[in-house]
Formats: C-alpha cells, sequence, structure tokens
C-alpha cells in the first residue's frame, strides 16, 4: 500500500471513529437516568429530616452534656432565631476571626452554656446545623441583626425549652405535639 492510500485509510477509519464516538454519546445521554428516582429523593428528605428532628431535639436540651447551668440554644436562639446560619463564615469579635456555624455552635455551647463542645464531624454537630439551616432556607442575608428575630420562649420550669411547637419555621408544619 503506497503513502496516500494509507493517509485516505487512516483519515476514513478518523472519521468513522468521531461519527461512532459521538453517536455513543448521543445514545448513552438519552439512555441516561435521572439523577435519582423518587424513592431515593423521598429516602434522601426523610433523612435530612431525621437530621432536622435531631438537632431541634439537641438545640432545645436533650443532650446534657452540653450545658452545666440549665441552659440550651433555645433558651437565647427559639427556633434559631438570631442564629443566621446563611451568614457563615463570617467574622467573629469575640474570637476575633472568622469562623464557621460549628466554631460558633460550640462557643455558645462552652461559653454561655458551660458544657462541653461537640465533635465538629459528629451526627449531633451535623443534626445542629441541619436544625438551624432548614429554619432559614430561602432567607435573604441581611446585614446587622437579624429582622427575622421571634422573640424568646420563657422556660416555666426544667432544663431546657418547652419541646410544645411554636408554629414559626420549621415547627409551621408540625402538630406542636411533642417531637
Amino acid at each position: 500500500m503506497n503513502r496516500n492510500t494509507m493517509k485516505r485509510v487512516f483519515s476514513a477509519l478518523g472519521t468513522v471513529a468521531s461519527v461512532g464516538a459521538v453517536g455513543l454519546l448521543v445514545y448513552s445521554s438519552s439512555a441516561a437516568r435521572e439523577p435519582f428516582t423518587k424513592q431515593e429523593l423521598a429516602d434522601q428528605e426523610k433523612a435530612l429530616l431525621a437530621a432536622v428532628d435531631h438537632g431541634r431535639d439537641l438545640w432545645h436540651g436533650s443532650l446534657p452534656s452540653m450545658s452545666t447551668n440549665g441552659l440550651a440554644c433555645g433558651n437565647c436562639h427559639p427556633d434559631a432565631a438570631a442564629s443566621n446560619p446563611h451568614t457563615f463564615p463570617k467574622y467573629q469579635a469575640d474570637l476575633g476571626r472568622v469562623i464557621s456555624l460549628r466554631d460558633m455552635i460550640n462557643w455558645c455551647i462552652t461559653v454561655p452554656q458551660g458544657g462541653k463542645a461537640l465533635d465538629v464531624n459528629s451526627a449531633d454537630m451535623i443534626a445542629m446545623e441541619a436544625y438551624a439551616f432548614y429554619l432559614y432556607r430561602g432567607t435573604k442575608i441581611a446585614p446587622g441583626l437579624a429582622t427575622e428575630q421571634t422573640p424568646p420562649v420563657v422556660v416555666e420550669g426544667g432544663v431546657g425549652y418547652s419541646k410544645k411547637g411554636s408554629g414559626v419555621g420549621y415547627d409551621r408544619e408540625s402538630t406542636g405535639e411533642n417531637r
């Protein structure tokens, strides 16, 4: 085979390979499934809401090691009021540095509550963040103090925060019964 014939053969093979690759790409794209099935999405939402529920319980005092003085996150931040998770990371003047929401949660646990900090990678910390972020879904970031802050709920007796739903944010969807 001479040199010109070989060039034509290789050129034709290259064209066939290119057309084949495009065809394969089109076929595989049309045959690809959606990223998640409806059942997978339902399972994912169920897992998220379980974390949100666990975070709500922790936020309102269900883990005794988070406090030595009877305070819970919900005493100062009912319904995660003024926690503004959507504004983190941000500069925190008390600590003199930029911090994450996890750092802020642990500061609140160890300083005002006098409790033991959570492991920042624990399921409990993820649940705390899930609860705070879930309540703030869709909230615009506003500078300064939170304009959407809810008033505090006075604790009548006992440790922590009442388990009764407040009807605000995530609790709007609840029955108001103990969760």
